[in-house]
């Protein structure tokens, strides 16, 4: 009960009435960029395997199968809400293989300038992820 009476002593842990019942919430530019990122990531291996490979099938198992795998290693691996505790050092060692994977999916495919701007996007992107992670 937030209205019963209280000293001036409690008035610290008193919520202030306005904020009761909104969630506060700020813009995250960088979890944004992050989301972008892997959106990017995934979509890069899935034209990588639209493009890289003859379309009826090993073109449609490549274009499901390869951004699965790549989906299924980052939950498993680097993801906040991976069931398998990994350490900074593998966390980093998966987040750079899977760059590295998309952005020479773009390089495969004849497209190097998308690739380099790709990873230099998502390093930026891993570099500040790592120095909230490891405040």
């Amino acid at each position: 009960m937030t209205n019963a009476p209280q000293s001036p002593v409690d008035w610290g842990d008193v919520p202030d009435p306005s904020a009761v019942g909104r969630p506060h919430r700020e813009f995250d530019g960088w979890k944004l960029l992050r989301i972008v990122v892997c959106t990017v990531g995934l979509l890069s291996l899935a034209t990588w395997g639209y493009f890289a490979w003859p379309f009826p099938m090993p073109g449609i198992l490549f274009m499901i199968g390869a951004p699965a795998f790549a989906a299924v290693v980052w939950y498993l691996f680097r993801s906040p809400a991976s069931p398998i505790e990994t350490d900074v050092v593998g966390k980093t060692i998966v987040e750079v293989a899977l760059v590295i994977a998309a952005g020479a999916c773009w390089l495969s495919i004849g497209h190097p300038v998308v690739g380099l701007v790709f990873v230099l996007v998502a390093a930026l992107s891993g570099v500040v992820q790592f120095r909230k992670e490891t405040r």
